[in-house]
């Protein structure tokens, strides 16, 4: 088994420097620290993690605490969350909470018993009392996503109410008068923050809007509440995600209708699906990556004592096939 000592002289090091590189301790510079990295690769170095609590009084490991992982938008986040950790030497506990707020409260005992350095949570609920006991332990948070409200604690997310109202915005414009909003979960602060944009938007131009939010977010239960609001007369579709989006492009399609002849859709989110469904789907954009890079920087920050600068995370309406000009007559229905 590989030492420091047997690293230190693979990079031509001291043994001293190589101990920064590995505890993210102390100035290293650039080059040298990429010597002594390609040194701990070739030699296939791991830490022992028990020896290295007791140095540092860190357990080097991060709870990730996401809703779900079969949805696409967390399945890229926990990808962007683990590898940047790993980047910074912290091992990912990854707990995917199956929007669940019982099994949430599990795993966040699960992560205190673990002693874990810091955790990044989107919470299922926007009720987020139960990461108070983080908070009382006095382990750092960051929240994904979404914030965590009643609690002095970082978020990392994008302003989605401003989302909504860009998504009724660009429809707007082009003339659509008879709306509907599908999506899910219902219980998503992200969702909801997004129904209310909506909401408020079309209210200022004195409209409203059938809303249909179901509990599972997968593409068969999103076309199905799409299908039952393509009531006649409808011209727009709003999706609170790509996923609900594209399921109602699928359940336009399935009626007979054209995207966007007889009806616009829109989502949100810009998964790389938005990009190779037929037609392709327009959409407001948030940086995901970003996001999963900046919540790792503020949570390391956080670790370490030192404040780190907040990033602005801009929205971007993205235009493809399925939004155009409100169409002459009404939708068959």
């Amino acid at each position: 088994m590989s030492s420091i000592r047997d690293i230190a002289a693979r990079a031509g090091a001291s043994v001293a420097t190589v101990s920064r590189v590995i505890n993210h301790s102390g100035y290293v510079a650039a080059a040298t620290r990429a010597r002594v990295e390609r040194a701990i690769a070739e030699l296939d170095y791991t830490p022992n993690a028990g020896a290295r609590r007791m140095r540092s009084g860190a357990s080097w490991m991060v709870g990730v605490v996401l809703p779900a992982l079969d949805v696409p938008f967390f399945g890229i986040m926990a990808h962007v969350l683990e590898r940047e950790l790993f980047r910074r030497g912290y091992q990912a506990l990854i707990c995917c909470t199956d929007e669940s707020a019982d099994q949430e409260a599990r795993y966040i005992s699960m992560l205190l018993s673990q002693q874990v350095d810091g955790v990044l949570a989107a919470s299922v609920l926007e009720d987020s009392r139960q990461y108070q006991r983080l908070v009382d332990a006095g382990v750092p948070i960051v929240g994904l996503d979404r914030g965590f409200p009643g609690l002095a604690a970082v978020s990392v997310a994008v302003d989605h109410h401003a989302g909504g109202r860009m998504m009724a915005e660009h429809l707007l414009a082009l003339g659509h008068r008879r709306f509907a909003v599908i999506g899910a979960p219902r219980h998503s602060p992200p969702v909801q923050a997004r129904v209310l944009g909506v909401e408020k938007r079309l209210a200022e131009a004195g409209l409203a809007a059938r809303v249909a939010l179901g509990d599972a977010h997968d593409f068969d239960a999103c076309r199905v509440l799409a299908a039952q609001v393509m009531t006649k007369g409808l011209t727009a579709v709003i999706g609170t995600t790509d996923i609900a989006a594209i399921a109602a492009v699928h359940a336009a399609i399935g009626m007979g209708l054209s995207v966007p002849g007889d009806v616009s859709v829109i989502g949100f989110d810009d998964l790389p699906e938005a990009r190779y469904v037929l037609p392709a789907l327009t959409t407001v954009a948030q940086p995901l990556r970003e996001i999963g890079v900046q919540a790792v920087a503020q949570l390391c920050g956080l670790i370490a004592g030192q404040a780190v600068p907040m990033e602005a995370l801009p929205l971007r309406l993205v235009l493809r096939d399925t939004t155009g000009p409100v169409a002459e007559g009404p939708v068959a229905g």
